[in-house]
């Protein structure tokens, strides 16, 4: 034990040593690699003749000493080969601690050393190819980083009790329906309802808890949207990533240092509006954007989104409730009223961790797909398409059409049938 110490003592007193001699001599470790490199083994040497002269502890492997600098100062430090691989979707970091979940969902501890001063190092460096910054003046940070394969969130105090972050990697895989159904998240009748439905302009709602697959989900339902129909994305903080032909993809900007220039996931549906979509996408539905998606109904285009709930039903209260967060002073009845009669199918997924074999890890499934139906009063009426009784069980139809079975049949192609799609006698994937 320590032994660890010493060495993670000596590494702490280096490193900041590196740093200094860095700012002193103007080098820019993204460009003067080599320069720093010669710095960092410098320091290292120094360090080394010291010890043997009574001032500490030498090091064992002066070269391992030098390789962990080097990744500290031009890379990600302790995080450089975690953030390297292609398996892990999550990282998150909570002061000094650092822990991950693979792609099998398993969460596991970071096993070399870290520093709370050095991961804040380490996100600095993430945020240093965007205009946003964490720091007193700014304690709570949102931003694609890594090319923009990746989210971050992160907080510092006053906010937070120390440094809080989560990175959250982009799959790179490419989500379709026929892929969903290879993992088990969906069978091939519910995947062929969903299909049908992106074939004309459905509404539609995707809920879940945080890491249920909502995201992968909406990007299945993006790719079987037919090619010339018009797709507007508008996102927080882009995390779809889908080939589109005909549309594009927005990203809110959150208010500069002054407090201007802000552009808001509202004014993004509202600017998307007049461009003439067939389809409105929102990526997560948190807030005011919400009353906005009344206005596509206006406009006579579907709409698809994502929602935090813990049902089908729950969503569809969480959706009305955003909405009324814009203060436009337009009654709740009202709200629902709309809605009630533009939203086509609600389709919830949820997440549970699972043991097989002695392995951790998570299932991801879609667990109701229901119907809102025309009603005479102001509430949702809902009918169950498609449920699983839980987790890890059948995903099984209910005998139940949607409501806009109608204009889903005109959209479909050739002599395809949605019976025969629901009923498994044809697979449109």
């Amino acid at each position: 034990m320590s032994g660890i110490l010493v060495g993670a003592g000596a590494y702490e007193r280096l490193r900041q040593d590196v740093l200094a001699r860095l700012e002193r001599d103007h080098l820019d470790p993204s460009t003067d690699l080599d320069a720093v490199r010669a710095v960092i083994v410098s320091a290292v040497d120094a360090y080394q003749r010291r010890s043997h002269l009574g001032d500490g502890a030498a090091l064992r492997d002066p070269g391992e000493m030098v390789a962990r600098l080097l990744r500290s100062v031009t890379a990600f430090g302790p995080l450089t080969d975690l953030l390297a691989r292609a398996d892990v979707e999550e990282v998150f970091i909570e002061g000094a601690r650092v822990t991950y979940l693979d792609g099998s969902g398993r969460l596991q501890g970071l096993a070399l050393p870290t520093t709370e001063e050095e991961n804040r190092q380490v996100i600095d460096r993430l945020l240093a190819s965007t205009q946003r910054h964490l720091d007193s003046a700014n304690p709570l940070v949102q931003a694609r980083v890594l090319q923009g394969d990746a989210r971050l969130t992160a907080a510092m105090p006053p906010v937070a009790d120390g440094l809080s972050a989560t990175l959250r990697r982009s799959t790179m895989r490419r989500d379709t329906l026929a892929s969903l159904v290879e993992r088990g998240s969906l069978t091939t009748g519910a995947a062929g309802l969903l299909w049908a439905a992106m074939q004309t302009t459905t509404s539609l709602l995707v809920s879940g808890p945080p890491g249920s697959g909502k995201t992968s989900l909406l990007s299945a339902l993006l790719a079987a949207v037919p090619t010339n129909r018009c797709i507007r994305c508008c996102e927080e903080i882009r995390e779809l990533h889908v080939p589109i032909t005909h549309g594009s993809f927005y990203e809110a900007r959150p208010p500069s240092m002054d407090g201007a220039a802000e552009i808001s996931l509202r004014d993004l549906v509202k600017f998307v509006l007049s461009m003439r979509p067939d389809h409105i996408v929102v990526g997560e539905v948190r807030g005011a954007e919400a009353f906005e998606l009344t206005r596509a109904v206006n406009a006579g285009c579907g709409f698809a989104c994502t929602v935090h709930a813990n049902s089908a039903r729950d969503a569809l209260v969480a959706l009305v409730n955003a909405a009324i967060m814009a203060g436009e002073n337009v009654a709740e009845a009202i709200v629902r009223r709309v809605f009630a009669s533009a939203l086509d199918i609600v389709v919830h997924c949820d997440m549970a961790e699972t043991a097989s074999g002695g392995q951790d890890g998570i299932v991801r499934q879609v667990t109701e797909i229901i119907a809102v139906v025309p009603s005479l009063h102001d509430d949702f009426s809902t009918e169950p398409l498609f449920r699983r009784e839980r987790l890890g069980k059948p995903l099984e139809w209910t005998g139940a059409l949607p409501p806009n079975v109608e204009a889903i049949a005109r959209a479909l192609p050739g002599q395809l049938s949605l019976t025969a799609i629901l009923e498994g006698r044809v697979n449109p994937l």
